[in-house]
C-alpha cells in the first residue's frame, strides 16, 4: 500500500487561524504610520522654530536689541551688501510670530489658513506647511494633517520667552 503525502484539511486551517492572530496583532503597529510621519514633522518643524530662535537671540544679544519689544536683526551679514531680505523683526530678542518673519528665519514657505487647510488652492503654492496668524501667536500644520495636528508658536514677552505648545499625538494626526 503507498503512503500519502500531504497536510490535512485541520492541520491547514490550524494553519490559518494562527496568521489571522498575528495579523490581527501585527496590523495596529502598521496602521497609523502617517500619522506618526506627521508628528514627527511637526516635532521636527517645532525644534526648527526653536534652534532659529536660538540663532536670532544670539544675534540680538550681539545687537545689544534683546530687551527691546521690538526690533530687527539681519540673519545674513555679507560685507558690502546693504540688502534687508534677510532681517528678521524680534521681539525681545526673539522671532516676531509672523508668517514673514517666521519663513525669513526657517527658510521655509507657509501658505496662510486655518485648521490644516490653505486658503489657496494650487498645491504648488500651498507647499508643506499652513499657517494662521494671531495677535502675538501663529498655529502651524503640516499641509494636509487634520485640524488637531498642530502646534502653537507664542511670541516672547517683556516677563517670558516664546512658547511652543507641544506637537500632538499620532493619533490626532
Amino acid at each position: 500500500m503507498q503512503k500519502q503525502q500531504g497536510f490535512t484539511l485541520i492541520e491547514l486551517v490550524v494553519v490559518i487561524i494562527i496568521l489571522g492572530i498575528l495579523a490581527v496583532t501585527a496590523a495596529p503597529k502598521f496602521i497609523n504610520l502617517q500619522g506618526d510621519a506627521r508628528a514627527s514633522a511637526l516635532s521636527g518643524m517645532k525644534a526648527a522654530i526653536q534652534g532659529a530662535n536660538t540663532l536670532v537671540y544670539s544675534k540680538a544679544a550681539l545687537a545689544g536689541k534683546e530687551k527691546g519689544g521690538t526690533g530687527g536683526v539681519a540673519l545674513l551679514d555679507i560685507a558690502g551688501t546693504t540688502a534687508t531680505t534677510d532681517d528678521v523683526n524680534i521681539v525681545y530678542g526673539y522671532i516676531a510670530a509672523t508668517e514673514a518673519d517666521l519663513e525669513r528665519a526657517l527658510d521655509v514657505t507657509f501658505a496662510a489658513g486655518a485648521d490644516g487647510t490653505a486658503t489657496v488652492t494650487d498645491p504648488v503654492t500651498v507647499g508643506d506647511w499652513i499657517i494662521e496668524a494671531g495677535t502675538g501667536s501663529v498655529e502651524i500644520w503640516q499641509a494636509g494633517a487634520p485640524a488637531a495636528c498642530s502646534f502653537t508658536y507664542t511670541q516672547a514677552t517683556s516677563t517670558a520667552i516664546p512658547v511652543l505648545s507641544q506637537v500632538p499625538d499620532a493619533d490626532d494626526c
